[in-house]
């Protein structure tokens, strides 16, 4: 499909939603390395899209950094009942309280990974030896179904393979632009 602007882009991303195409030409499928932050981020956001759409959660993006404390990590793990109570009740997130405690879980597992590997963009970064992958039309692969089963095994939450295929697609580990889209790196085709 052709946008608007001339440009050719991944059949999921939509036209009517200029949030949606920001995250698409900006973000996703960007190699992002040496930003914990961001990584934390994804993750987050990603396990909260569990059972919903992304365009849900990305609908919600600045929602969610007002009621994580932007979306600080060492904040998020020390969240006690009185913070969960008030996430429960904001209307602006999506209020499931398996994943607010699951964000809660993995803000310490995340801290506990950048202690023994210096970073968290080592760690995650170390399974595809640092390279790129490019492939397109998988909702999960055999490096997501790794990374899920070391998350879990570390103690994270609503980190399963699907989960982890996207989070791997959002910071550009895994490069899916579509075939014609204007993003498409030409290594794809």
């Amino acid at each position: 499909m052709i946008y608007k602007d001339g440009n050719v882009r991944c059949r999921w991303a939509n036209p009517n939603n200029d949030l949606y195409i920001a995250y698409h030409d900006e973000e996703w499928g960007q190699v992002v390395r040496r930003d914990d932050a961001y990584y934390f981020e994804m993750l987050l956001l990603e396990s909260f899209q569990a059972g919903l759409s992304w365009e849900c959660v990305l609908n919600k993006r600045e929602n969610f950094r007002r009621a994580f404390d932007g979306f600080d990590y060492r904040k998020i793990s020390q969240y006690d009942e009185k913070k969960i109570e008030e996430l429960r009740q904001d209307a602006g997130i999506i209020r499931n309280g398996r994943k607010i405690g699951a964000a809660i879980q993995n803000a310490v597992v995340f801290q506990d990974i950048q202690a023994e590997f210096g970073s968290f963009s080592d760690y995650i970064w170390g399974f595809s030896g640092g390279q790129v992958i490019y492939e397109n039309d998988k909702v999960n692969s055999e490096l997501s179904d790794r990374i899920s089963k070391d998350l879990q095994k570390r103690g994270m939450k609503f980190v399963g393979t699907t989960i982890i295929y996207s989070f791997l697609q959002a910071v550009g580990i895994i490069n899916s632009h579509e075939e014609g889209c204007f993003l498409c790196n030409p290594a794809m085709k």
